[in-house]
C-alpha cells in the first residue's frame, strides 16, 4: 500500500511544489514514487516532460493510490478548500512548509486548524523552508509555533538557488549543501511515514 505524503499550506510561495519535487526526486532510485499536482496552476505538471519522477494531475489521485507506488507526494494549491480535510485523512505524513516570517506565522494557523479539524495533527510536521542565514528570526518564529502543538522538523532548508533550479535538473545533486539538507529531511519524513 502506498505511503501518502501531503504537502500543504494555505499561503502561496512557501515552497510546497519544490519540497514535494525534491523529496520525491531524492528517493526515486530506491522506491517507486510519483507526484500528484493538485494545484490548478499546474507548476509541476508544466515540467512533467522533463522530470524523472512521474507527475500526474489531481484527477489521477484515486487511480494512483490503488497502484503499486511506494510513495505518492501530493502538492496542494495555495488556498484551503474542502478537499484538504479528505487529503489529511488519507495521508501518512502532512508536511506544512513555512518561511520564517511574521506573515507566514499568521498564515499557518488556518492550515493547522484544518489539520486539527481532520484530527491529523499527529501526522503533521512543520518544515522551515527558504531560511536566510545569520538571522535570529527563525528561532523566534519556531518558539511561537510551540503553541500549536504540531511537530517542528529539526531539518530546515536554506534559501539556496540550487533548490529553485532543482525542478529543471531532477534534483539538487550538484550542490552538496542542498543535497545534505534534502537528504536529512527525506530521512525524517520517511521515518515518520514508516511509524504511521
Amino acid at each position: 500500500m502506498s505511503k501518502i505524503i501531503l504537502i500543504t499550506h494555505q499561503k502561496g510561495g512557501v515552497g510546497k511544489s519544490t519540497i514535494a519535487y525534491n523529496l520525491a526526486s531524492n528517493i526515486r532510485e530506491n522506491a517507486k514514487v510519483c507526484i500528484i499536482d493538485m494545484d490548478s496552476q499546474g507548476s509541476l505538471i508544466n515540467i512533467s516532460e522533463l522530470s524523472e519522477v512521474p507527475i500526474f494531475t489531481a484527477d489521477m489521485l484515486n487511480e494512483k493510490i490503488k497502484s503499486d507506488y511506494d510513495f505518492i507526494f501530493i502538492d496542494t494549491p495555495p488556498y484551503l478548500n474542502e478537499k484538504i480535510i479528505d487529503l489529511c485523512n488519507i495521508s501518512d505524513v502532512i508536511i506544512i512548509p513555512t518561511k520564517a516570517g511574521v506573515l507566514d506565522l499568521l498564515a499557518i494557523k488556518s492550515t493547522i486548524d484544518i489539520v486539527k479539524q481532520a484530527k491529523s495533527e499527529n501526522k503533521a510536521i512543520i518544515v522551515f523552508n527558504m531560511i536566510k542565514p545569520n538571522t535570529t528570526l527563525t528561532e523566534e518564529i519556531k518558539s511561537q509555533l510551540q503553541d500549536y502543538n504540531i511537530k517542528v522538523s529539526k531539518n530546515m532548508l536554506s534559501d539556496l538557488v540550487s533548490f529553485s533550479r532543482s525542478v529543471l535538473v531532477n534534483g539538487v545533486e550538484e550542490n552538496n549543501n542542498a543535497q545534505k539538507q534534502i537528504d536529512n529531511l527525506t530521512k525524517e519524513i520517511l521515518m515518520l511515514s514508516i511509524n504511521k
